[in-house]
Parts: structure tokens; sequence; C-alpha cells
């Protein structure tokens, strides 16, 4: 069955442009203009995953992103004409899954699709359940559980934690995570990894201003503490 993708922007011309090259990859392509349609198309569709603009008419991209949030788990590359740092970790502080600024080869936008779903499918060699203290992570479940209480996590969230716990103490750069997450690393997309561990430790970790589980290795990366692994 071909995997359904809202795309969401009101210039016409990308939108036409975006829905070509998807469905020339197999994927079935539901649009909308705004922020508004975007948000009955979700609903009603339950999509695989959302391109989504950010500068829209009638409910922005950040705004259709925070509503989202709050009903789906589905995945969201945003797209922006705003290239400035600060506007891409707003926008994956929101939720975002990835971000792609505006002018764009529609073929990296595919490109990020296919990564961006394919990291949710678990790796058939890898276990299906991994556990570190009171972290437990279901990969064939895609579910996570801290002491015992289910915790809601985007994809790429799920991905990063997943990449972490896979191997507890190990120091991982981010352009390590971003390979293991995404597929695909890119120097100007590293940033962009400490937003979605800023996201991740708010919803693990006992005190995100302290984080015990998910540390940062100054100057390289993040590891897991291995301290976890006898829990």
């Amino acid at each position: 069955m071909s995997r359904t993708v809202l795309v969401v922007d009101d210039e016409p011309e990308i939108v036409r442009l975006l829905r070509s090259y998807l469905e020339r990859d197999g994927y079935r392509v539901v649009t909308a203009s705004n922020g508004e349609e975007a948000l009955y198309a979700a609903r009603r569709e339950r999509p695989d995953l959302v391109v989504l603009d950010i500068l829209m008419p009638r409910m922005d991209g950040l705004e259709f992103t925070r509503r989202v949030r709050r009903e789906q788990d589905v995945p969201i590359i945003m797209l922006t004409a705003r290239a400035e740092e600060t506007d891409r970790i707003v926008g994956l502080e929101m939720g975002a899954d990835d971000y792609v600024t505006k002018p764009f080869s529609p073929r990296e936008v595919v490109a990020r699709v296919r990564a961006v779903l394919r990291r949710a499918l678990p790796a058939s060699e890898a276990p299906p359940i991994l556990r570190a203290g009171p972290i437990v992570l279901d990969r064939s479940k895609h579910t996570v559980t801290v002491d015992g209480e289910a915790v809601d996590l985007t994809p790429t969230e799920f991905g990063v934690l997943e990449t972490l716990m896979k191997d507890p103490g190990r120091v991982f750069s981010r352009g390590e995570i971003l390979e293991a997450v995404h597929g695909v690393t890119f120097e100007a997309y590293e940033r962009t990894v400490d937003a979605h561990v800023k996201n991740l430790r708010g919803k693990i970790e006992p005190d995100r201003g302290s984080p015990r589980y998910i540390v940062t290795v100054r100057g390289t990366g993040y590891r897991l503490d291995s301290e976890l692994e006898r829990g």
C-alpha cells in the first residue's frame, strides 16, 4: 500500500512540483493550500508524513504543527524561505522532524521524505526491545516508557533515543546521530540535533535542567549514561 504524504503550501507551483516528484516515487499525495485546510486533511486522511510550509495564510505552519501534535505523531518536514538558524530551531522545537530551506531541489525533499519514513522502521538485526535503567524502547511497537509511564515522542526523537540506547556509554557526534536517524548527514543540519535532544530531555529526564540520562560531551556530541545499563 502506498504511503500518504500531505503537502501544504500556498504556492501552487511548489505543490504541483512536489506532488509530481512524490507520486513518481510511489507516494499517494494529498494537498492543502493553508494551515486550516491542512489540519482538516490531516484529521481526515491520517497521512504518514506532512511536508509543510511555515509562512501561510489562515494558520501558519507553526500553529498547524502545534495543533496536530496534540492529536497525531505524524512526521513533519518544514519548508520555508527563512534560512536563519533561529527559525529552523523554533520549527524543530515545535515538533518538526526535518527542515528544508527554499529554494530547494524537489529530489532532496523526496530523499528527506524517504529517510524520515524509513527511520521509523526497526532494523531486523536489532533486538525489538531496548532497555536502559528506567527507559524501555520497543522498536516493533514504536513506544517508549520511563518508569512504566508512556512517553509520546516524535519519530525523530524516537530515532535519536534509539541510536543512543543501542550503545550506552558511547559518544555519538551530531553527524553520527543524523546519519543514524536520517540516513544522511549535512553539516548545516548538525546543530538541529541539539533541538531534538532538548525536546527529548524534556520528555524523559526527571530534571531537564540537570540531565542524568542523555549526557552532553562538550565539543563532540551526546551519549546515554552507561550506568543506566545496570538499572
